[in-house]
């Protein structure tokens, strides 16, 4: 009978072992395998001197149950010896923001790399420079340059590797460096990569972020995120995010538990299909290249190599210049990719877009018209015969 409550396993096991036994104590849950999903709010004292001393292991529904211990002593566990707590929050975009608010203050300044997932862009541009928090985006090719752009009140660096939609690949360890030499934090969205291929917290990220409603969750039902973070930014973490009164579902909880547990296997899977069907398209006359960091000529391939386990099944690919009209015809045909936003789900994805209007520190030129595909679970042939079908289609409206 497993029994692991922490995450505690002396650093012998393998992460895909901690995904299965970590954050479970099936004797304390009368030998089921899984916790029960608390909807809690109130929680009862024996006494009237453990109620005003708050002298309890659960005290209030806000602040934790046993199902949500669970999951962040399971995602601690595969986040590594540096993660000293969790927080779960409603979204992705959720966990973004309150990552940059638990570090930031009026009269900060940040540096966010210009190919970030554009809320966190939407979120530095109108939130925090109200509250008085100034944002620089910077090239994501700079390295240990970005040094350069470092000031006197620059109290963080957020980071995303690969970019994304362009997914250029970030010298994160280069970028740590700097940053701390300077007293600044690094904050990385981790979403592509998981903790099961990037170990953020060894390649110097404080504050290491996650759409779980991507690959965590793994099926397209929930909305979530996830912040982790290190000993030195892990209390105002836990003060911020207590203090907003943020707090994520029950249901959805123990939903992205669920899907943790087989998250390696997904990600093996949508690794070993994205990769195939990158490969397939650099073949495509209509293709000009393909945006992937684990193809060998990818110019971001040197650094992943050294610092990934592994790629997930999102990428780009940038078509030949060819009219709307083509893009829309191929995409209108796919019947296995649905066209729709987010991604790290069961079922294929695919959607068009164009990173110029909003890039600020560098120029997206790409070429030809772009897409992102994420490559889901279902058989390689149907997919790329599903394709196929796309440019046929493409190939007649030209």
């Amino acid at each position: 009978m497993a029994k692991t409550t922490d995450g505690a396993d002396g650093g012998n096991l393998k992460p895909e072992t901690r995904l299965v036994v970590a954050g479970r104590d099936s004797a304390e849950f009368h030998g089921f395998v899984n916790p029960p999903v608390y909807h809690a709010s109130t929680v009862l004292y024996p006494n009237a001197a453990d109620l005003v001393a708050h002298r309890a292991r659960y005290q209030y529904g806000r602040r934790g149950t046993p199902t949500s211990e669970a999951l962040e002593n399971t995602i601690r566990a595969i986040e590594g010896p540096l993660c000293a707590g969790v927080s779960l929050l409603p979204s992705g975009a959720a966990a973004i923001s309150t990552a940059l608010l638990s570090v930031v203050a009026a009269g900060d300044h940040i540096l966010i790399t210009d190919s970030v997932y554009r809320p966190t862009r939407v979120f530095a541009d109108s939130i925090l420079a109200r509250l008085g928090v100034e944002t620089t985006y910077y090239d994501p090719l700079v390295g240990g340059d970005i040094a350069g752009l470092i000031r006197g009140n620059t109290r963080a660096v957020f980071v995303e590797a690969p970019g994304s939609q362009s997914f250029e690949m970030q010298d994160v360890p280069a970028i740590a460096q700097a940053a701390h030499a300077r007293g600044a934090v690094v904050l990385m969205d981790n979403t592509w990569a998981t903790p099961l291929y990037f170990n953020a917290f060894a390649h110097g990220v404080d504050l290491s972020i996650q759409a779980g409603t991507k690959y965590i969750g793994g099926h397209s039902d929930i909305m979530f995120g996830t912040v982790s973070a290190n000993a030195a930014t892990w209390p105002k973490l836990k003060e911020t995010v207590g203090t907003l009164g943020l707090c994520a579902g029950p249901d959805d909880i123990y939903l992205a538990l669920r899907g943790l547990r087989t998250m390696a296997v997904r990600l093996e899977r949508h690794q070993r299909a994205g990769l195939a069907v990158a490969r397939w398209l650099q073949q495509r006359p209509q293709v000009l290249r393909v945006l992937h960091p684990a193809l060998e000529d990818d110019p971001g391939h040197a650094i992943w190599k050294r610092d990934f386990k592994g790629a997930s099944g999102l990428f780009s690919v940038i078509l030949r210049p060819a009219p709307e009209k083509a893009v829309h015809a191929l995409l209108d045909t796919l019947q296995l990719f649905g066209l729709g936003y987010s991604w790290g789900g069961y079922e294929s994805l695919a959607i068009p877009f164009d990173c110029a209007p909003y890039r600020t520190a560098t120029t997206w030129a790409p070429g030809g018209p772009a897409l992102r595909l994420h490559i889901g679970l279902e058989d390689l042939g149907d997919l790329i015969s599903d394709l196929e079908r796309g440019f046929a289609a493409y190939a007649r409206a030209l």
